[in-house]
């Protein structure tokens, strides 16, 4: 089981409490007991080991749920019963924008954030796209992980960028003058022309697939009017940019090559 398995799990438990016969203390979550609730419900005999083994990793998916705004440690007022076993790690309350998130149709419970599964993927593309698309990738992720879906498309949109400037630079083997023209009026046309001005038909019409929507969304949000970006646009257009990175990156040689 890895971080975002335990953090999916967990936001189910959130969602529908169900601490089984046990007590909470004076927390809103008390880990243990929502655990061999649920490994009984699975048939486990054997709780006590199960928890002992499973626990690390549910333990950094509550931290990665604290880190997000969702939870925090300690108990739900002041006052309320405090044991050292929850204070040690156990327990739990859901904060104010926790059960707003929680209520939220969207139900996304987890997009693998760095370093698991989703950062893996993007990992292996770093070292050829830049760090500006990685960085800006990690921030599209946790945008959305937060329900920022507006900044998780704009984020997108930069990231896929870096992508396109990556390689334009790669072809025309001069970074300054490069980036000059990108940096000068309709600079991302003029960036998109280099790369795939002459290409065949068929990559032409790949990449326009992949980066149409993306530049739709980053345009959209940085504009100054109401938007009706929700977690669909936002969850797509993290698939587009993976989508993207892999054909730039399987296409890489045809790209750049004159």
């Amino acid at each position: 089981m890895k971080i975002e398995d335990a953090t999916k799990i967990l936001i189910e438990f959130l969602r529908e409490q169900d601490h089984g016969s046990f007590g909470k203390y004076g927390y809103e979550i008390y880990l243990p007991a929502l655990l061999i609730t649920y490994f009984r419900k699975k048939g486990i005999q054997d709780t006590d080991r199960e928890l002992r083994e499973l626990s690390p990793v549910f333990y950094d998916a509550g931290w990665e749920l604290c880190r997000r705004g969702i939870l925090r440690p300690g108990v739900k007022h002041h006052g309320a019963q405090a044991t050292p076993d929850g204070s040690a790690g156990n327990g739990y309350t859901i904060t104010p924008f926790g059960h707003t998130w929680l209520k939220e149709i969207g139900k996304d419970d987890f997009v693998p954030t760095e370093p698991e599964r989703f950062g893996e993927i993007l990992e292996k593309y770093k070292s050829k796209f830049g760090a500006g698309f990685h960085e800006r990738a990690q921030q599209a992720i946790r945008c959305y992980g937060a329900h920022a879906y507006l900044a998780c498309c704009a984020m997108c949109g930069a990231s896929a960028e870096s992508i396109i400037l990556a390689a334009a630079i790669a072809k025309e083997k001069d970074e300054k003058e490069t980036l000059r023209k990108y940096s000068s009026a309709n600079g991302r046309r003029t960036i998109e022309t280099i790369l795939i001005g002459k290409a065949r038909k068929q990559i032409q019409d790949d990449y326009k697939a992949y980066s149409t929507l993306l530049k739709y969304w980053r345009d959209e949000a940085a504009h100054g009017k109401a938007s009706n970006i929700d977690d669909n646009e936002a969850y797509t257009s993290l698939a587009l940019l993976l989508r993207l990175a892999m054909f730039i990156n399987d296409n890489w040689d045809e790209l750049i090559n004159p």
